[in-house]
């Protein structure tokens, strides 16, 4: 099934044109561990707009300045951060598979 997501993520990446900066990409951008490699935070961006929904991507974007917020939601009891938890990790899996 995550193969499937992957696989159909990259390819409608493949076929769209760049996408605008986004909340990923700006805050993946200014984080320590892009180290500036503008192209990692685009592709990275590129997935997140094929797997989250704008909501996500910057309750998502938050994860790079306070990672506890990560941490809060994977452990988190309710439902809506469980079912949040689940659509962060499938785009995580996507773009670490995409974005190499």
């Amino acid at each position: 099934m995550l193969n499937r997501i992957i696989i159909a993520a990259a390819a409608v990446v493949l076929t769209t044109p760049l996408a605008l900066a986004g909340p990923i990409d700006n805050a993946c951008v200014r984080s320590d561990r892009a180290r500036g490699n503008g192209a990692l935070c685009g592709c990275i961006q590129q997935v997140a707009n094929q797997t989250l929904s704008r909501s996500d991507q910057r309750r998502a974007a938050d994860f790079f300045s306070d990672p506890h917020k990560a941490q809060e939601a994977r452990t988190s009891k309710r439902d809506a951060d469980n079912a949040f938890w689940a659509r962060y990790k499938r785009f995580a899996g996507a773009a670490e598979a995409y974005c190499r």
